[in-house]
C-alpha cells in the first residue's frame, strides 16, 4: 500500500515511479497494481483546517449560478475523499456547490468524487471506496512530486493538486485552467438497456498549442446524487452527502494528434442502478496522468 495520509501532515514516505504501476483493462474497469511500497502506513487525520478561508472562498465564488454552453471552457475537477475522513465534509460541500452552481465565469465545471479505500479500516466502511480510485490518486502523486498523498485532495484538470478547501490555490487553479485550450467532446445517441448504457463518443483533433502527441480517452459512471448516514468512525452521527460520485471508469481509447476520436461505448451498471441518478462524463488526459485537454457531462434518464 503507498503511503496515505490525510492532509498536512506528511510522513515522507516515497510515491512509487509510476514505471512501477503496471494498469490493465478488465471488462468496465481499469486496475492499478502498485509494487514496491511498505503495507502498513500510519493514516493521520487532518485536524485543524481553515474553515474560515474556506467559507470565504465560499463567498466570493457566490456568484449566481449560470448555465454551461458552448463558449464555456471544460475543466475536469476530481476531490479524492472517503466517508472515514472527518475533514472531507468541507471539500465535498465545495465540490456540490461547483457542480449546481457553476460559479467560476467563463468555466463549465465537470466534476468527479473519487472515494478512496484507505480510511476503510479505521471504523467505516465507504459503500463507495474503492481501490481503484486510490490507486488513480497514488499516480497523481507520483505525477505531482509528492511523498504522501492525502485526503481531501482536489486535482484540476491534472494540472494541479491541492488541499480540497484550500480557497487560495483553488482560485489560482480555476482561472489557469480556463486560459487553456481545450478540445470539444460530445456524446450522441445515449440509451439504456438492462444493465447497460450505450452512447456515441466524439472528440475534436488535439490543437497543436496542447503540445500533446496524443491523449487517453476515458469515460466514466457517476451518480448524481448520493447520501450516507455515518454510525462509526471520525464522521459517526453524520448524514453526508456528495455529488458526481464515480462509480465506473473504463479507458475506452486513444487520440492522435491530427486525428479525431468517435466510438460506440457500452459500460456496463451496477445492480439497482436508478437511471435518473446517473451521468456520463467523458474526457481526454495526457498519458501517464497528465493534463486534461478536454472533458464532457450528459445525464442519463433526465
Amino acid at each position: 500500500m503507498i503511503a496515505l495520509t490525510p492532509a498536512c501532515d506528511w510522513n515522507h514516505k516515497s510515491v512509487p515511479a509510476l514505471a512501477n504501476i503496471p494498469v490493465t483493462f478488465i471488462g468496465q474497469s481499469a486496475s492499478i497494481e502498485l509494487h514496491g511500497v511498505e503495507p502498513n502506513m500510519k493514516i493521520v487525520s487532518l485536524v485543524a483546517l481553515a474553515i474560515a478561508t474556506f467559507g470565504a472562498w465560499l463567498f466570493r465564488a457566490g456568484l449566481p449560478p449560470t448555465q454551461a454552453s458552448e463558449g464555456r471552457v471544460p475543466v475536469l475537477v476530481e476531490l479524492f475523499t472517503s466517508e472515514g475522513c472527518s475533514s472531507c465534509p468541507p471539500a465535498d460541500a465545495f465540490l456540490q456547490k461547483l457542480d449546481h452552481d457553476q460559479p467560476i465565469s467563463g468555466a463549465d465545471i465537470v466534476v468527479l468524487s473519487e472515494h478512496v479505500d484507505y480510511w476503510d479500516e479505521l471504523g467505516w466502511k465507504d459503500p463507495y471506496s474503492s481501490r481503484l480510485f486510490t490507486d488513480r490518486q497514488a499516480a497523481y502523486g507520483q505525477r505531482f512530486g509528492l511523498r504522501t498523498v492525502y485526503t481531501p485532495q482536489m486535482v484540476v484538470d491534472g494540472a494541479s493538486e491541492f488541499v480540497g478547501n484550500d480557497s487560495r490555490l483553488a482560485e489560482k487553479a480555476f482561472s489557469k485552467a480556463v486560459s487553456k485550450a481545450k478540445i470539444g467532446i460530445r456524446f450522441s445517441s445515449v440509451s439504456t438497456e438492462p444493465g447497460f448504457v450505450r452512447a456515441h463518443l466524439e472528440t475534436d483533433s488535439l490543437p497543436a498549442e496542447l503540445g500533446l502527441r496524443e491523449g487517453e480517452v476515458y469515460v466514466a459512471l457517476a451518480l448524481d446524487h448520493a447520501e450516507t448516514q455515518v454510525s462509526r468512525g471520525e464522521n459517526s452521527g453524520r448524514k453526508l452527502t456528495y455529488t458526481s460520485v464515480l462509480r465506473t471508469l473504463e479507458r475506452v481509447g486513444t487520440l492522435r494528434a491530427g486525428d479525431s476520436f468517435s466510438k460506440d461505448i457500452h459500460l456496463k451498471l451496477e445492480r439497482g442502478s436508478n437511471l435518473q441518478n446517473l451521468r456520463l462524463i467523458a474526457f481526454v488526459q495526457e498519458p501517464g496522468y497528465g493534463k486534461v485537454a478536454g472533458a464532457a457531462m450528459r445525464s442519463i434518464g433526465k
